[in-house]
């Protein structure tokens, strides 16, 4: 009898060193098309960047107390981040799982499918780091860093990019089809985008809205990464990096999940 969802989600993953072999593959071939890919995913997080903070910022001054410009670099940093890990593991996994058949080949080695999810996932969460570090390098040539712990935003970025790339794997591993990612941009990664201090404080928000963006992983890492990139101090940071934790182990427990309900017949 082929076990259910649940049965699944009541099997804790197995972790192994085997995924880093699955992080390396992907690695291979991105390097063959490194340019373009860097290009695609640096050139519009710097023209949002650049265009509403030279553009809008003449319009709206000061946000909390700095440049429009200052502002938005740390949020355009981390929504670079969810984009790049996003795509990653969407589009690129589900090519690799379904067109390319990739999953099916590795899965014909010593290894398991919690080995190749969490490769994809690790995979993703590299792309989030690169495309967020190339935003931060960017700023910090404009002058829009405080100083050098803004290095300190990379590891919370590669953090949140197991985050964010765990929930996209959800959604692949569920996904009949490409079409079918229009409903997670639609209802997840859009409201994300714009409820979660990217473009303008939370404080601007309604009081409910405001407190249900709380529940959202973007606005913890705005949270983390707003203060260490402009040099004020970081409120409460062991529950935002505890918020980003929870849902970096718990998307990837249910994507394992999914996925050997998927591929395990």
């Amino acid at each position: 009898m082929t076990a259910s969802v649940s049965d699944h989600l009541k099997t804790a993953p197995q972790l192994s060193l085997r995924f880093i072999a699955v992080w390396l593959r992907n690695l291979r071939v991105w390097r063959k098309l490194m340019l373009p890919s860097l290009l695609g995913n640096f050139g519009e997080p710097v023209l949002y960047l650049l265009a509403l903070g030279y553009g809008l910022g003449q319009f709206v001054g000061e946000v909390e107390g700095m440049r429009y410009m200052v502002f938005l670099a740390s949020g355009i940093v981390c929504s670079a981040a969810m984009t790049g890990a996003t795509f990653e593991a969407l589009y690129s996994a589900f090519t690799r799982l379904t067109q390319q058949q990739t999953w099916a080949a590795m899965l014909a080695a010593p290894m398991n499918v919690d080995d190749v999810v969490l490769g994809e996932i690790a995979w993703a969460a590299t792309k989030a780091l690169i495309n967020a570090s190339a935003i931060v390098l960017v700023a910090a040539v404009l002058g829009l860093v405080a100083g050098p712990e803004a290095l300190l935003v990379l590891p919370v970025i590669l953090l949140a990019g197991f985050a964010f790339a765990g929930l996209a794997m959800i959604v692949t591993a569920i996904s009949p089809s490409y079409d079918f990612f229009l409903y997670y941009f639609t209802l997840v990664m859009t409201p994300m985008l714009l409820l979660s201090g990217v473009f303008f404080p939370l404080s601007g928000l309604p009081d409910a809205v405001g407190i249900g963006a709380q529940f959202l992983p973007l606005a913890h890492v705005v949270m983390l990464v707003r203060p260490l990139m402009t040099g004020t101090a970081v409120d409460a940071p062991v529950l935002h990096l505890a918020v980003i934790l929870v849902y970096a182990v718990g998307t990837y427990w249910i994507s394992a999940a999914l996925a050997r309900k998927r591929l395990i017949r």
